[in-house]
């Protein structure tokens, strides 16, 4: 399996906060890898200027999934994609 982050765009309209279901049924599926609300930060960098933060961003999930199609599809029931929200999905290939 591969593992996948969705990330959380600021864009939904009315988003219900159904999380714990939807959450839910990710982890007994065996889906389930973490994820969170984004909250303030920074960008740093040793050297130059510092570039603003993606301010879009405002939470991820993390998942495992057979490929990205798979990864798309477990997108059912997640409340921001439902409220008409982007969620933008990313495969995290490993660096082992």
């Amino acid at each position: 399996m591969t593992d996948y982050i969705f990330l959380m765009h600021d864009d939904a309209v009315d988003e219900e906060l159904a999380w714990k279901p939807y959450l839910s049924r990710l982890r007994q599926t065996g889906h389930f890898q973490g994820g969170s609300a984004i909250g303030e930060g920074m960008c740093a960098r040793k050297s130059g200027r510092q570039p603003p933060m993606t301010a879009h961003l405002t939470g991820f999930v993390r998942v495992s999934a057979d490929n990205l199609d798979q990864a798309k599809s477990l997108l059912t029931g997640n409340p921001h994609y439902e409220a008409g929200g982007t969620v933008e999905i990313r495969e995290l290939r490993r660096t082992d």
